[in-house]
């Protein structure tokens, strides 16, 4: 997932350099909400983790 979102920030900024604001926002947003989601997972496993011990 961490692949996808280095992927959707590099087409965000060759879009935005390149004039396409659309597209940069599509893609800075899709980052966005995959960012959210890799963040809710980490802390779903660290709160198991200390959860079992």
């Amino acid at each position: 997932m961490i692949k996808w979102i280095i992927i959707l920030l590099i087409i965000a900024a060759a879009a935005s350099l390149l004039g396409m604001p659309a597209l940069a926002g599509a893609a800075a947003t899709g980052a966005r909400i995959l960012i959210g989601v890799v963040l809710i997972i980490f802390l779903l496993v660290v709160l198991g983790v200390f959860a079992v011990t």
